[in-house]
């Protein structure tokens, strides 16, 4: 008979100010997570994306955001991010969701979501802005990498 040991599963979340420090205060974050948990492989793409995600709340927004990062029991790790604002970006949309198309070479910005589609392995998106109690709640982002 054999035993199956599911891999370490964990959750962290970081409540993050509006503040323009927040997404390097989530890299430091994600980076000493992903270390200690012996995670290296996907540790620079999730700081990237991780970076870029909080970034455009940080821009959009205007409030505080949220950051969880979930290890799965197969292996890969999820990372979510909410923010106040309701509108659901491209490539988060529905299934098959939109595409982001590459930013023109000398653009200052415009690369981030298309980074999440083309390094994540899965990514989504829900807007929350009717909830029972009908108020904006925002949205949720995530992400997936890893096996």
């Amino acid at each position: 008979m054999v035993t199956v040991v599911p891999r370490d599963t964990w959750v962290y979340a970081l409540r993050l100010p509006h503040d323009p420090r927040a997404a390097r205060v989530a890299r430091m974050t994600v980076r000493s997570v992903l270390d200690s948990h012996g995670r290296s492989e996907v540790r620079d793409a999730v700081q990237l994306l991780t970076s870029e995600l909080v970034t455009n709340a940080y821009l959009y927004a205007g409030g505080p955001v949220s950051l969880r990062l979930t290890a799965l029991a197969d292996g890969r790790l999820r990372v979510a991010v909410w923010d106040g604002h309701p509108r659901v970006p491209a490539p988060f949309g529905e299934p098959p969701g939109d595409r982001v198309p590459p930013a023109p070479a000398d653009a200052q910005g415009g690369r981030g979501l298309y980074l999440v589609q083309e390094y994540a392995d899965r990514w989504g998106g829900w807007s929350l802005e009717s909830g029972p109690l009908d108020r904006g709640a925002g949205k949720l982002l995530w992400f997936e990498v890893g096996s």
